[in-house]
């Protein structure tokens, strides 16, 4: 068995599109999503793409937020993330809310030898929870509560993580639409898509976190042209070194 993860796509349609014809060749069995769909400059089409997939999917914090309303958020990060949320939100009609209504807490998928995959976007107590590699195993035990399994799989931090944890294997994909770089910058978002591949046969487990690339420089025009408030502000958070790309008023 094949089982692809994929998560915080945050409506970039281009990069998910990119893993997607990256994962063609697979022959996977199983496609998971671990939320975050639509937040972002593609929104429609982004849930339209997951939902074409036929794939089951968790119920990320954005997702839960586009239906039930934002929190106020603190400083000026927050109110700009809340107002482009906003305005993302807006371009849904009421067929795609259904359809986020249908987004899960927690999947489980058998696997071998009585084994599972439990799949959840934060934790299982909660998609606002964070786990990292560096989280305590006591902290790690309170947010996973009664939830055990040979395999689990997380997202939300937008980082790519695999970690042992008592008879576990915890793994987190990455982020198809924002992955983060370790830079210190505010919100340093890396120029690639992320996702991970899961593969069961014969009693061995194999784990792989990928990166696939697209065009970013598409990606910073289409924010450019939107609309959306602070576009040249999100475009520009692509820019990077090892892709550099173009100031919005070059787009």
């Amino acid at each position: 068995m094949r089982i692809a993860l994929i998560g915080d796509i945050h409506g970039n349609l281009l990069a998910l599109d990119a893993v997607l014809a990256e994962l063609e060749g697979e022959l996977v069995d199983e496609v998971f999503c671990l939320g975050d769909v639509a937040v972002g400059p593609q929104p429609v089409g982004t849930l339209e793409r997951v939902r074409e997939l036929g794939c089951r999917v968790v119920m990320g914090n954005w997702d839960g937020w586009f239906l039930d309303g934002f929190p106020d958020l603190p400083d000026e990060l927050g109110r700009r993330l809340v107002e482009m949320g906003a305005w993302w939100a807006d371009q849904l009609a009421p067929a795609h809310r259904d359809y986020m209504r249908s987004f899960e807490h927690l999947i489980e998928l058998p696997l071998e030898d009585d084994g599972a995959l439990v799949a959840f976007h934060g934790s299982p107590r909660s998609f606002d929870d964070y786990i990292y590699a560096t989280t305590p195993d006591d902290e790690l035990n309170r947010m996973l509560g009664d939830v055990r399994a040979p395999l689990l799989a997380g997202g939300h931090t937008h980082f790519q993580m695999v970690r042992r944890h008592e008879e576990a294997l915890l793994l987190n994909p990455g982020s198809v639409g924002l992955p983060f770089r370790h830079d210190g910058a505010v919100m340093p978002i890396a120029p690639w898509a992320e996702y991970g591949l899961v593969t069961v046969e014969s009693g061995r487990l194999g784990v792989e976190l990928r990166r696939a690339s697209f065009d970013v420089g598409a990606l910073c025009r289409l924010i450019a042209s939107s609309g959306m408030p602070h576009a040249e502000w999100w475009a520009g958070l692509w820019r990077t070194e090892q892709s550099p790309v173009p100031a919005a008023e070059d787009c």
